[in-house]
């Protein structure tokens, strides 16, 4: 029977307050909830007008039970880079709360021996309808098929292909690093330098490929290569090393912005001007490359808009919606102060 009469007091309104301002049954207001196609248009309609007026939320709990869901999404990473977690972090977030899930997060220990297991164990303890999986997690050897055999459905974001994951949105890395070399080769540069990302990790040995292809298609190479772990120190570390060469270079590609700070940190301290001795490249995209000074060329990486791709995409693939192709958003090069012609 229709419930009469709201209940709240004062507090937040219930399904039976739905009910009562509908007039109708708790369990129609359920059906419309659960989104069943039991109930007619006028019905639906009326109901909607008064989850409307009382500004109605369902609760979580009460919606995970009547599914057999628990409506909630698993990020897990292992980015120590503020920056780009938190474009990732806002990218899956706009998506799930646009679609009724929340969003746990989880740091992966990524080249421990039990890491695979570590993702299961959170999967398993957080109960999560779905994973969205950020590199370097998601190159992980036998990741996919742990997943699958688990039964957690996931997409995956990586620089290269990878069976098992239910999707892999693809960030085409080496096609990017490729693009600055020309674009540095265009400048007029040919002692160019670069400082690698970790070369365990598959996104770093992508950039390194596709900047050193992109040199030999003109017969260039690389004028200098140091390794360097993403971080602040590494990349002055490496420019300390490059630019005390003789001949310097007149270019370096640093393979994350961050690591460009670096290089524009030495520079200026050994008066060396930027871009009229010395062109500077990063990539990512980050908000850092406009906080610089010169503001730093760099390679845009959508990291939002990547994230809130993957997210939807796990969230059809959980709700058995029928799945769109996962198009591959282009990583592109933002020409800025940092690099100009060799002087």
């Amino acid at each position: 029977m229709p419930q009469t009469g709201p209940s709240h007091g004062g507090n937040e309104p219930t399904i039976v307050d739905v009910a009562a301002m509908a007039g109708v049954s708790i369990r129609t207001v359920s059906r419309v909830l659960n989104q069943s196609p039991k109930v007619n248009r006028e019905t639906r309609a009326r109901i909607q007008v008064a989850i409307d007026a009382l500004n109605f939320r369902p609760s979580l709990r009460a919606r995970a039970l009547a599914k057999g869901r628990s409506f909630l999404i698993g990020l897990v990473h292992n980015d120590r880079n503020a920056l780009v977690l938190d474009s990732v972090q806002r990218g899956v977030g706009r998506e799930a709360t646009r679609r009724g899930y929340e969003v746990i997060c989880h740091s992966v220990p990524v080249g421990d021996p039990g890491a695979a297991d570590d993702v299961l164990g959170f999967a398993r303890r957080a109960r999560v309808d779905g994973l969205v999986v950020m590199p370097p997690v998601s190159d992980m050897v036998g990741l996919p098929d742990a997943l699958k055999g688990d039964h957690v459905p996931a997409v995956a974001i990586s620089a290269v292909p990878i069976r098992g994951y239910g999707a892999v949105l693809l960030s085409r890395e080496r096609q990017a690093a490729g693009d600055v070399a020309r674009h540095l080769i265009g400048l007029g540069h040919r002692r160019i330098a670069m400082i690698t990302g970790p070369q365990d990790m598959i996104s770093a040995i992508e950039r390194r490929a596709g900047f050193v292809e992109a040199l030999a298609e003109v017969g260039a190479a690389p004028a200098a290569e140091m390794e360097g772990d993403y971080s602040l120190a590494a990349g002055v570390a490496a420019a300390n090393s490059l630019l005390a060469a003789s001949p310097a270079p007149t270019a370096i590609f640093a393979a994350n912005d961050i690591m460009a700070a670096g290089v524009l940190k030495v520079a200026a301290e050994r008066g060396i001007a930027v871009p009229a001795a010395l062109s500077v490249v990063g990539f990512d995209g980050s908000i850092v490359a406009e906080m610089l000074t010169p503001a730093l060329t760099t390679v845009a990486r959508p990291f939002g808009a990547m994230a809130e791709m993957a997210t939807r995409h796990l969230i059809d693939l959980i709700e058995g919606a029928p799945l769109s192709e996962l198009t591959s958003p282009m990583l592109s090069i933002v020409p800025a102060q940092s690099t100009a012609a060799p002087g």
